[in-house]
């Protein structure tokens, strides 16, 4: 698939996204990287440690956030987006829900909006931006309670929703990513079964899939651990996507996770020429 001007081969590779939040409160690493000095010299060591894509956060979504307005994550991201722009040659990435912040950060040369509510946050408007727009975009699974008759089916049907509203506005097919969305309206357990089944997310919706699980609590409450020392679990979680297909990993510690990629991939095809 392409995002803005690069291409990436989602059928042969995973590619690291690498998490710039530039927020007070992440659960992970809010007011580290909330400034333009310090956003920059992250993003120009994550590149150096292995990212494919940087993801800039200007709000965060931790469990019990506090909402921001569409001014002020606009003021936060922009600045960001246009100096990453400026100084490095990759694409990048707004995390965000909000139409109006996704058309700020398009228009200040963001390639992909990553969405957690999956274009169903508003009635239609951010769809109808991608579309315009002609921006990547990853549609995330979410919602606001953990009902679920049988898990799996009603996570997937209530995906290919999310995907109709996108395709219905206009965007095209080869320009969306699907993520299962660990961590959002799910059980502790439905977060364990949405990695271990992911490979029968990605085929049941046939788009790209991203993963992004890095420091979740899905690990501090497996191994019983604060978000700082979750690497391994992270880490294991990578492995598990990547041998099941997925085409992006979104992650704090690049480094780590792009050498376990690397060496993943290496397991899985780098015995076989051609």
């Amino acid at each position: 698939m392409r995002i803005g001007k690069y291409d990436f081969d989602t059928e042969r590779k995973c590619y690291i996204m690498g998490i710039l939040n530039v927020t007070p409160d992440s659960f992970s690493d809010g007011g580290k990287f909330n400034n333009i000095e310090s956003a920059l010299r992250h993003t120009e060591n994550m590149i150096a440690d292995g990212m494919d894509i940087v993801d800039i956060g200007g709000e965060s979504t931790r469990p019990g956030y506090t909402k921001i307005s569409d001014e002020e994550e606009i003021e936060r991201v922009v600045p960001v987006i246009e100096a990453i722009k400026q100084r490095f040659d990759i694409p990048i990435s707004l995390d965000t829900y909000k139409y109006k912040v996704a058309e700020a950060g398009i228009s200040a040369g963001a390639d992909l909006i990553n969405d957690i509510w999956g274009c169903r946050y508003d009635n239609g408007e951010m769809a109808d931006v991608l579309a315009k727009s002609g921006a990547a975009c990853c549609l995330m699974h979410n919602k606001d309670n953990t009902n679920y008759k049988c898990f799996m089916d009603d996570m997937i049907a209530e995906m290919k929703q999310s995907v109709d509203v996108a395709l219905k506005a206009g965007v095209a097919a080869e320009k969306i990513i699907v993520d299962p969305g660990v961590g959002f309206g799910k059980t502790y357990e439905n977060n364990l079964e949405s990695i271990d089944r992911i490979d029968e997310f990605g085929k049941a919706l046939g788009y790209p899939v991203l993963l992004g699980a890095s420091r979740k609590s899905v690990i501090g409450l497996t191994l019983n651990l604060p978000s700082d020392e979750r690497l391994e679990g992270t880490i294991a979680i990578t492995v598990a996507g990547v041998m099941k297909g997925i085409s992006f990993i979104r992650v704090h510690d690049v480094r780590e996770n792009a050498r376990v990629v690397k060496m993943t991939e290496a397991i899985m095809r780098g015995y076989i020429n051609g």
